[in-house]
């Protein structure tokens, strides 16, 4: 078959946070569409985006809706990830989700291209986009992994709140200001939209991110260690997580701790990897206060890696700061780059 030269792209859930990062990355990679169709709920049928130099309107999302595209990104919820994505398929387009609807489905191919671009091939039809936090951190991982082997990694994420959308982020705007004015601060979005009790972002911590499971973690926390993984084929590495939510509105950080196989390994060769590896900029030196930040890490599609040090009693064991824009790479920019490897590699 020969290969096209533009595609018919469609992106459901294009009015969202995650939705206008994609149409601001595909704007900037001069991806080559030939037709650009924004999807979304009825809600937000009949809005308008700019893309490029043209104002376009926000169509309902049918299963008519995928007719002659080739490509889908979705970013709209799980249960419309569900309903549609099939519907998608069914009229010949690739599904790139960015929900967890099939993130651990068995056909689905799990997909951070710096860790696994070669899954990409085995699609049936939809690539799943792992949660924002997953793919910084075995990004990070990947390097190490390839040349250290790897045996256990324990993460803390300190996570941005427009990771819980825009109505989340608008909540801590309302909050801040109502704390510094004295105000009562009111509660509806985290930690849990759906739960029935909500508490305050502004000024504080919340370490709960999604519902809880029966085993005690979040469902957040469940997504890092199911993921991290499928995507790294290791079925038995041991991986535990928790994940808070801070008052900042974009990229989220973490604190890795791994514990590599091989012997004698000195922590300027765990720099050296990350140094050269695929997407990741090493920012570390602790002599010029020089480490990465949310704020430093926000609007670029890279992942920063800094704060690198050998455990002080465990010689295999390392510590790692990993910083990333999540509404980027963890989301947007890993979609399109997704679908670029697609295009490259004549995978659709």
């Amino acid at each position: 078959m020969s290969q096209k030269n533009t595609y018919n792209v469609a992106v459901v859930g294009a009015t969202g946070a995650v939705g206008q990062k994609m149409l601001e990355t595909l704007e900037d990679r001069n991806f080559p569409i030939n037709e650009l169709k924004l999807l979304s709920s009825s809600r937000s049928a009949g809005s308008k985006l700019r893309f490029k130099s043209q104002e376009l309107v926000v169509e309902e999302a049918t299963p008519d809706s995928f007719e002659g595209i080739d490509i889908a990104l979705f970013s709209a919820g799980g249960s419309v990830s569900k309903k549609f994505a099939p519907e998608a398929v069914k009229r010949g387009a690739v599904v790139i989700d960015n929900t967890s609807a099939y993130r651990m489905a068995q056909d689905v191919p799990l997909v951070v291209p710096e860790v696994n671009e070669a899954d990409i091939q085995n699609h049936q039809g939809i690539i799943a986009n792992p949660n924002c936090s997953t793919i910084q951190m075995v990004a990070a991982l990947e390097p190490l992994r390839d040349a250290l082997g790897l045996s256990r990694v324990l993460v803390s994420t300190y996570q941005a709140v427009s990771g819980a959308g825009n109505e989340a982020a608008d909540e801590l705007r309302e909050q801040s200001q109502a704390f510094l004015d004295g105000e009562e601060l009111n509660a509806n979005i985290l930690p849990v939209k759906g739960d029935e009790k909500h508490y305050p972002i502004a000024f504080n911590a919340l370490p709960q991110i999604d519902v809880f499971q029966e085993n005690g973690y979040t469902f957040e926390e469940m997504k890092m260690i199911n993921e991290t993984k499928k995507i790294m084929h290791m079925p038995n590495l041991s991986v535990a997580a928790t994940c808070v939510r801070l008052p900042f509105f974009t990229s989220h950080a973490e604190s890795v701790y791994i514990e590599v196989e091989k012997d004698g390994v000195t922590v300027e060769e765990v720099k050296q990897l990350l140094s050269q590896a695929p997407g990741i900029v090493l920012e570390d030196d602790p002599d010029s206060q020089k480490y990465p930040t949310p704020l430093s890490s926000a609007g670029k599609r890279d992942i920063f890696v800094g704060r690198v040090r050998r455990d002080l009693d465990n010689e295999h064991g390392f510590h790692l700061w990993v910083v990333s824009d999540n509404l980027l790479k963890g989301a947007a920019w890993n979609s399109v780059q997704i679908a670029e490897r697609i295009i490259a590699n004549q995978w659709l």
